[in-house]
């Protein structure tokens, strides 16, 4: 009853009418199949037109998938928008609103494709080499721009001598010489760079514009002349080892020269030209070296000069850069206590929010994403989640107060199943006295005079959030009787700089006590049992996992999934090495080895008495298998009953593939159920 209540008022709010079906069951683990969401709304210039990406997964291919729809502001002529079956993504409307350039893959690798709106037809125009990416259209509706990978020559070291024929010998070795060279979920990162290339829109040669060996990154934005286009890119000399830094550059489209426009120390990207040509918005922070640094909303001149920051007194990061068609300001996204959100700043500096509920695109978890678009006459149009569904389509007219929810992609798996009810709850932290964020999740048909098992479930980052948002894994948890609590401790954004920044050389810290408090709150209301309590988490939140283990005997049992339990050995293996010195910890681990040890959970394996099931994918570059070994090997020599679970082919996202997502659940679930104390629910 407590779910139905809750989205007949989302649904009264967004002009749906409320869920009266039945909800049979809770929700399974093959439902994750079934799930459905919409990604990269983008609406036509006239505001009448969304082509969305609509994603779901494949049962028997065990992957996602996603097509291009279409549907009308008023949530009318909902349709598939081309024949195609395979991936098509990144739809963007020509200025005219005539046609739809996007990307779709083929057998070769991925093509960009054009879709005529009046004739319903589609067409290749292109045949590339690469992958494009970061798809701008010219002003005069006759080009497009994009991003594309060239190749470059590995480094030779030796002069093999010549195989005898039909010889079976060994492959060439694989030889870098590069800083960045592999990456979590890709592997191997192949010698080259990206370049900007113009192609006509008619289809025809694509032209690389810019050049020389530095990578130039979207999203591309025109001068409204069509002279030149606005990048990011970071060319200094020492590219490299200056990883943080990048600026906003004017590349000339005719000539291929470039002119920085700004040259702080610290990134500057994203820049984005204003429809009458004469201010350029875009994001970037000064680089302080620390843990979390906010991301501003910046703007300059279309020539470089009058720089200033548009949202000094926001203090949260700001992504979605988008120009209103006058001129006058810029749409933006950003996190606020756990939720994010759209909002719009004045050329003034008047910042005023639009939007909540922004994001419902990451399935397994509860973290922030999503993305919107704008017409020139105003019309938002954004994807939206509650707790209760991923993301749909939602559209906010010029002047109207509240959105409208126009899809319900969900609609026939949802109504059919209970999902756990979803609380807010704030305690005071023992630390310092500040106020902590989290969510309860309930399971289905929660009775408060009964007792459940109470699962605390850490969020990765660890300088990123959870939220009100719709989580498979957590509502899995609910399904099978547990009571779900999962806090924004310090260190979390969309609180502000200085409360993420509380991390910085304190890694883990004062974060833990922030979780435990949370779990006393929920003692105290009588909320979690101190026999029952469990605990979890991925990444940064396998490294809470591991601490809180380290630091007390609390938990009947934990599973600790992907952690670092070793910053010494993660730091000098992972594919992020080279980002850890001096924003994470002071110095090199060789030049403050006790530093890095005195955080890293192994240092507390000695004080390890919980079960603990270890986690992690075999294919992770990120927190590597090196790591999750460690911790089970030391569990395994103090007799501490542990298990340890390798995914096969699964990098750092484990539950990236719908089939790892379940085995995830499943095998935690396994695991806690082992030491729950049953009939007392």
């Amino acid at each position: 009853m407590r779910v139905l209540i809750l989205l007949i008022c989302v649904f009264t709010f967004l002009g749906n009418p409320p869920n009266t079906h039945a909800q049979d069951k809770p929700f399974e683990m093959l439902d994750v199949f079934d799930l459905q969401y919409a990604s990269d709304p983008q609406i036509r210039p006239q505001g009448d037109w969304i082509v969305y990406r609509r994603m779901g997964f494949d049962i028997l291919e065990d992957r996602s998938i996603g097509n291009l729809w279409m549907i009308h502001t008023d949530g009318s002529g909902h349709q598939k928008m081309t024949s195609r079956e395979v991936a098509e993504y990144s739809p963007r409307w020509s200025p005219a609103g005539d046609r739809l350039a996007f990307v779709s893959r083929t057998d070769e690798g991925a093509e960009i494709y054009m879709y005529w709106l009046e004739s319903g037809r589609y067409a290749r125009i292109t045949q590339l080499p690469g992958s494009p990416s970061a798809l701008s259209w010219s002003p005069d509706g006759q080009q497009l721009a994009f991003t594309m990978n060239v190749p470059a020559d590995a480094p030779v070291l030796a002069k093999l001598p010549k195989k005898p024929k039909n010889a079976k010998w060994a492959g060439a070795p694989r030889i870098t010489d590069r800083l960045y060279h592999e990456a979590d979920g890709r592997g191997y990162i192949a010698p080259g760079f990206n370049h900007v290339f113009v192609i006509p829109a008619a289809g025809g040669a694509a032209r690389q514009v810019s050049s020389g060996d530095w990578s130039h990154r979207g999203p591309l934005s025109w001068s409204p002349d069509g002279a030149m286009i606005y990048l990011t890119s970071n060319r200094s000399e020492d590219w490299e080892y200056d990883f943080r830094n990048s600026e906003v550059y004017a590349l000339e489209v005719a000539t291929g020269q470039m002119e920085a426009l700004t040259d702080s120390q610290g990134p500057d990207n994203g820049p984005v030209v204003s429809p009458d040509g004469q201010y350029v918005a875009y994001r970037g922070y000064t680089d302080r070296r620390q843990a979390h640094q906010v991301t501003e909303l910046r703007l300059m001149k279309a020539d470089g000069s009058d720089k200033k920051v548009l949202t000094p007194s926001l203090d949260r990061n700001v992504s979605g850069l988008t120009w209103d068609s006058k001129s006058r300001g810029i749409y933006f996204t950003y996190d606020d206590k756990g939720n994010s959100k759209i909002g719009y700043v004045s050329l003034s500096g008047k910042v005023s929010k639009l939007a909540d509920n922004l994001g419902g695109t990451s399935i397994g978890r509860p973290y922030g994403g999503g993305s919107f678009s704008l017409s020139t006459d105003g019309t938002l149009v954004y994807t939206f989640t509650r707790p209760e569904f991923p993301a749909d389509i939602a559209v906010v007219k010029q002047g109207a107060k509240d959105a409208r929810r126009i899809t319900q992609l969900n609609k026939g798996l949802l109504d059919q199943r209970k999902l756990g009810k979803v609380e807010e709850i704030w305690y005071t932290s023992t630390v310092d006295g500040r106020d902590v964020q989290g969510w309860i999740v309930y399971p289905p048909d929660y009775d408060p005079s009964k007792k459940y098992p109470f699962l605390v479930e850490n969020h990765g980052g660890p300088i990123s959030n959870y939220g009100d948002r719709f989580t498979a894994e957590i509502q899995l948890y609910a399904a099978s009787g547990y009571i779900v609590f999962y806090p924004n401790p310090r260190g979390s954004t969309s609180y502000g700089e200085e409360f993420a920044n509380l991390l910085y050389n304190n890694y883990p810290g004062d974060d833990y006590q922030d979780v435990m408090d949370g779990v006393d709150a929920c003692i105290t209301k009588g909320i979690a049992h101190e026999d029952q309590l469990f605990v979890t988490g991925g990444s940064a939140g396998g490294i809470m996992t591991a601490w809180i283990i380290g630091k007390n005997d609390r938990f009947e049992a934990a599973v600790v999934a992907k952690p670092v339990v070793n910053w010494i050995s993660k730091t000098l293996v992972a594919d992020n090495y080279f980002g850890y010195a001096n924003s994470r910890y002071p110095g090199q681990p060789w030049e403050n080895f006790e530093g890095y040890w005195n955080f890293s959970p192994l240092s507390l394996v000695g004080n390890v008495e919980t079960p603990t099931m270890v986690m992690v994918g075999m294919n992770d570059l990120r927190t590597p298998p090196s790591e999750a070994k460690q911790l089970y090997h030391a569990l395994k020599l103090r007799k501490v009953p542990t298990v340890l679970v390798e995914i096969p082919g699964a990098s750092h996202g484990i539950a990236n593939r719908p089939s790892n997502l379940i085995s995830k659940v499943a095998h935690t679930l396994a695991w806690l159920d082992k030491y729950r104390t049953k009939g007392e629910e």
